[in-house]
């Protein structure tokens, strides 16, 4: 094969790469949306508590992922042969408990009427927000190496700052977010991707 069409398709395959990750990133980061809205709708935090706010979610976003890849990495020694029907599974699993829950239209922060905003609520805010990417990160895990995975983390902790900051700037003027539409948005997300993972393993074997 000529070496500009070897250049043209790592071009490509970096695109691709890039949009899946903006679209995982932002999959992952409507719980954070919902949550630093609502907190700063009900508490009147300032903006650089609403700022603290976004960076606490930023890390634990990025954190959960990246402890379940370390997981999926070391699994995938043992699961190789399956490792994609797993990665698949997760992210259904994951897409489809949002959908659910944006067809119920679960309220993710229901007991926050007037919580009080210090550290330590915004870390416990921050872990509940993240359990499902704790399952979406085993599946990178099985399916990239490190490196891609952190440059993934990194961008879903980068997104998830930003989105949570824009939360934090909407609960402040009062205006509210469509919840269930980005849930179950992000739901069918996910479960596009994993079917994305499966399909090419398919395809390929």
């Amino acid at each position: 094969m000529h070496p500009s069409c070897n250049m043209q398709n790592t071009h490509n395959l970096l695109i691709m790469n890039i949009i899946e990750a903006i679209l995982l990133s932002l999959s992952l980061c409507v719980d954070s949306l919902v949550v630093s809205t609502t907190t700063a709708f009900h508490s009147k935090i300032s903006l650089r508590r609403g700022l603290l706010m976004a960076a606490v979610f930023g890390l634990c976003q990025a954190g959960f992922p990246l402890l379940g890849a370390l997981i999926g990495d070391v699994a995938r020694t043992f699961i190789e042969a399956v490792d994609h029907w797993v990665a698949f599974g997760l992210l259904l699993f994951v897409g489809g408990k949002m959908i659910m829950d944006g067809i119920r239209n679960k309220e993710e922060a229901e007991a926050m009427k007037r919580p009080v905003v210090n550290i330590g609520t915004m870390f416990l805010l921050g872990v509940a927000t993240s359990i499902d990417a704790f399952a979406v990160g085993i599946g990178l895990g099985l399916e990239h190496t490190m490196p891609d995975v952190l440059w993934t983390v990194a961008m879903i902790g980068g997104v998830t700052f930003a989105v949570s900051l824009i939360g934090v700037h909407l609960g402040r003027h009062n205006i509210p977010v469509p919840e269930r539409s980005a849930t179950i948005l992000a739901g069918i997300v996910l479960i596009g991707l994993g079917t994305k993972i499966l399909l090419e393993h398919l395809v390929l074997a």
